[in-house]
């Protein structure tokens, strides 16, 4: 039952958001991508990268906090700059991915699967991308505590517990199971940072 197969995340998501948020997720044999409903397709789409359940809950992520209007435009309406940033356009990237990536790791953790943050910058500076990995996991660890705090999006929240109910029924997510050390081995923080 718990072998992460994205067909059963589909299955969960569109019972959910197919009636209420006109929203289905589906598989694409391309990039991932957000499309809104037209005279061909009725509901709002999610495509998700190449049957991967991580890229699934990544696409998921973005989706539940994307409000209204930016929910009737072809992927929100964001503009995507391409791996190979400069140092300057990745900390504008992980400013825009924080919220993102913490919704993505509660609903990985829901699921009972591991969580990797993504600079997606494989071709760029590599001082800009080991200089602000450490930030960057930090303000994702940040915005998880503000999370399971003040409450989720509600879409985000809903999904969660359906993940929840699913995956790891009778578990809870508490602030204790989101450590820094999780995303950053504790051999790649300072000292005073892992301990």
């Amino acid at each position: 039952m718990n072998d992460h197969n994205p067909d059963q995340l589909i299955q969960i998501f569109n019972r959910l958001f197919i009636e209420r948020n006109n929203t289905c997720l589906a598989h694409s044999h391309d990039e991932p991508i957000y499309l809104p409903a037209d005279a061909q397709n009725p509901h709002h789409r999610i495509l998700f990268a190449h049957g991967f359940f991580a890229s699934a809950l990544h696409e998921i992520s973005h989706w539940t906090i994307a409000g209204k209007e930016r929910r009737l435009l072809v992927d929100f309406g964001y503009w995507y700059e391409p791996d190979g940033r400069s140092a300057e356009k990745q900390r504008e990237f992980e400013q825009v991915e924080v919220k993102p990536q913490a919704i993505e790791w509660v609903l990985s953790k829901a699921c009972g699967r591991d969580f990797n943050i993504s600079t997606d910058n494989l071709n760029g500076e590599a001082q800009a991308i080991a200089a602000g990995r450490e930030q960057f996991a930090k303000n994702v660890v940040k915005q998880v505590q503000i999370y399971l705090l003040n409450g989720l999006p509600e879409r985000a929240a809903i999904l969660k517990q359906a993940l929840l109910d699913y995956y790891q029924p009778n578990t809870l997510l508490d602030s204790d199971q989101f450590q820094l050390t999780e995303l950053i081995g504790a051999n790649e923080l300072p000292a005073t940072a892992a301990e």
